[in-house]
């Protein structure tokens, strides 16, 4: 496989390409299930290309609680085909597809009733566990234990005393969702796919009853192309239902959006060696070790204004304030919350009015000949999700197709992480880096952490940190803009990093200095590095503006005041 590099020229390269000939396979949105369906596509030897309205992940696939995870909650409910499957790729995930981005995370859950609790919740851990390794795949991560109440104080010090008289303590994996889907795009494209962000899908192509393809408008630079496909995949998530309306087909489920938001506090606020599970009246509330910070959600409430920017309303923040304070002995305040972010669960409608209820199942469906639309399930299973809606695809393909080979396709930065890992220290020594600098690169990029090493040997000013954000260099902003697709500030700011929620300032204080990085590379004058730092401190204001609003009514309106980017 070819290291993929998504500059600007491959971009325009992959919209020639797919414009030029019938693809096999078409896939529309480039969430984690749409970039996943492209990469299991391609590596079946299949003609594929992968198109997205805005940028990689930036809908729910940027947005979730960052976990790789059975579904402790799923078991609760019984539902052990899912939570099988779903600890199955984690532990794929943990051992083989992506160990440099899918990471261990420690929970303690606190028990809060003598005797009956420790045996209930114990004994469904307990099944978590074997279920793991009955899996073959989940021999890697410590098993569960339980603790005493002064045992899982000294984990835990952050914990009120009164809050609990003993906990459980499990482990799951997380990982930096919307890096892990650009990642998967840069995989699949390595492979042959042709790919291509900001390219909206503005209508079908019919030939009688048959989609035969789509019209794709290049938001960048203007015009339409079109594309034509053998078989094309609506992978858009919470968007299925505006997409299946381009070609006026009704189709066979719906897909309802569930908000949830999260807040980002920094580590000191939380005394704490290990992640937190608690119980609410309507779900569970996760405290998430996020770094220098943590990650607090989330909420789970019916949502039915814009999609493509969700907004937290002030009643969300408080909600999650409330939840976590009543077990913590040092109350959060507004003043400690760094980031708020707000994403869309995307759930298959009428299986139960209330959202929380509604299944993590996916389902597939060909509602029309030509056209596969994939939809439901949980960012841990879009592997399996892939490979459902390719299988779905193949059955209207008139040619032999292999079986699924995703489950032995190491993503980019994969092959060698561990041995780079290992020679960390080496590595430090050699370029004059911290060995936690280094760290933190070998765990966002893997083994293609040489070539942002390459950039900072051409350019020694590469290796300085950004000074409002010095969890990450000035390399990997221009990276990000050479690399990894990024078109825009938000882009690198919101999704290629996580400036913006990981500094009280919202990233407004590197954002000049970020676009003047990436001006080089996108060939970006004076006028145009304005705009986007005008556009992006516009944003953050907006964001602000609709977490100080009581609901969601009067919060979208205020979020809607910044609109997206425009290019030239």
């Amino acid at each position: 496989m070819r290291t993929a590099t998504l500059g600007p020229a491959e971009r325009v390269e992959a919209l020639a390409a797919m414009a030029e000939r019938e693809l096999d396979v078409l896939v529309v949105g480039a969430g984690v299930v749409g970039a996943g369906t492209a990469l299991d596509a391609v590596t079946r030897g299949l003609s594929t290309g992968l198109v997205e309205a805005r940028d990689w992940a930036s809908g729910t696939s940027s947005r979730s609680s960052k976990l790789i995870h059975g579904g402790l909650r799923y078991l609760e409910m019984l539902d052990f085909t899912l939570v099988r499957e779903a600890l199955k790729e984690r532990g794929l995930l943990l051992e083989r597809l992506a160990p440099h981005l899918v990471k261990p995370v420690p929970f303690l859950y606190p028990l809060q009733h003598k005797g009956w609790e420790r045996l209930y919740a114990g004994s469904g851990v307990a099944l978590y566990d074997a279920m793991s390794v009955s899996s073959g795949h989940g021999r890697g991560l410590p098993v569960h234990r339980h603790l005493s109440r002064r045992h899982a104080l000294r984990v835990a010090p952050a914990l009120k005393k009164d809050a609990l008289v003993g906990a459980l303590q499990y482990y799951d994996a997380q990982m930096d969702d919307a890096r892990y889907v650009a990642t998967l795009v840069r995989t699949a494209a390595g492979y042959g796919a042709h790919v291509a962000n900001r390219a909206r899908v503005v209508g079908f192509l019919r030939e009688g009853e048959r989609v035969v393809g789509v019209r794709v408008e290049d938001v960048e630079a203007g015009g339409e192309y079109e594309v034509r496909a053998k078989q094309v995949v609506n992978a858009t998530g919470v968007w299925t239902d505006d997409t299946q309306a381009l070609i006026g087909e009704r189709g066979q489920f719906h897909v309802r959006a569930s908000k949830g938001i999260h807040l980002v506090v920094p580590k000191d606020r939380i005394h704490s060696s290990t992640g937190l599970i608690l119980r609410t009246e309507k779900s569970v509330l996760f405290v998430i070790p996020w770094g220098r910070h943590w990650i607090i959600g989330t909420t789970d409430t019916d949502w039915d204004l814009d999609k493509a920017h969700p907004a937290a309303s002030s009643a969300d923040i408080d909600y999650l304030l409330e939840h976590v304070n009543s077990v913590l002995s040092t109350p959060l305040s507004r003043d400690d919350v760094e980031g708020v972010y707000a994403g869309l669960r995307p759930l298959l409608a009428g299986e139960s009015d209330a959202t929380s209820k509604l299944s993590r199942e996916h389902t597939v469906a060909h509602p029309a000949p030509g056209l596969v639309v994939v939809a439901g399930g949980k960012y841990t299973t879009y592997r399996v999700m892939a490979k459902d809606a390719v299988d779905e695809a193949v059955h209207g393909l008139d040619q032999r197709v292999a079986d699924c080979v995703t489950e032995d396709i190491p993503l980019l930065g994969a092959e060698g992480y561990r041995a780079l890992w290992n020679a960390r220290a080496r590595i430090a020594a050699r370029t004059g880096l911290h060995v936690a600098r280094v760290e933190h690169l070998l765990n966002r990029y893997g083994a293609m952490t040489e070539e942002i090493l390459e950039l900072i040997v051409a350019d020694p000013v590469m290796g300085e940190p950004l000074p409002s954000a010095d969890d990450y260099l000035k390399a990997e902003i221009v990276y990000a803009a050479s690399h990894e697709g990024a078109r825009h500030l938000d882009d690198v700011l919101t999704r290629r990093t996580r400036i913006s929620i990981e500094t009280f300032d919202r990233g407004t204080r590197s954002a000049r200095l970020c676009a003047e990085l990436m001006a080089p590379v996108l060939g970006w004058d004076k006028d145009q590095i304005e705009r986007e730092v005008t556009h992006y401190e516009k944003r953050v204001e907006a964001e602000r503006e609709s977490q100080r609003q009581p609901d969601d009514l009067t919060a979208d309106a205020a979020r809607l005041g910044a609109p997206d980017i425009q290019p030239i």
